[in-house]
């Protein structure tokens, strides 16, 4: 019985030939495109551009908008809590008010 005999790299080399020149031959059998459906590819390719153009565009403005509405929220927010708090007083308004807290522990001792 004979044992597996290895092939030698000639042998190889032609197989790799081989299945080369069979893929170039089966790459060049194949049918090519005409005009018109290069034409409707390009068409389909254009449409799904401006498909995408305009979902972008939507997304952008949705965003936009959102981000509009937030800063007027905050806005609002800031008045309300500007208008809520106590206005702050002068010196001379917190040197009386001391003053008038002063007289009155002095005149209950």
């Amino acid at each position: 019985m004979n044992g597996y005999n290895a092939p030698s790299f000639q042998d190889r080399a032609a197989a790799s030939m081989k299945a080369k020149q069979k893929a170039l031959a089966a790459l060049k059998a194949a049918p090519r495109p005409d005009a018109t459906d290069l034409a409707e590819a390009a068409a389909r390719r254009a449409e799904r551009e401006a498909r995408a153009t305009a979902k972008a565009t939507a997304a952008r403005q949705a965003r936009e908008e959102k981000q509009r509405l937030a800063d007027e929220k905050r806005a609002a927010a800031k008045a309300e809590r500007l208008k809520a708090e106590p206005t702050k007083k002068s010196e001379a308004e917190l040197k009386a008010a001391r003053d008038a807290r002063y007289a009155a522990r002095k005149a209950r001792l």
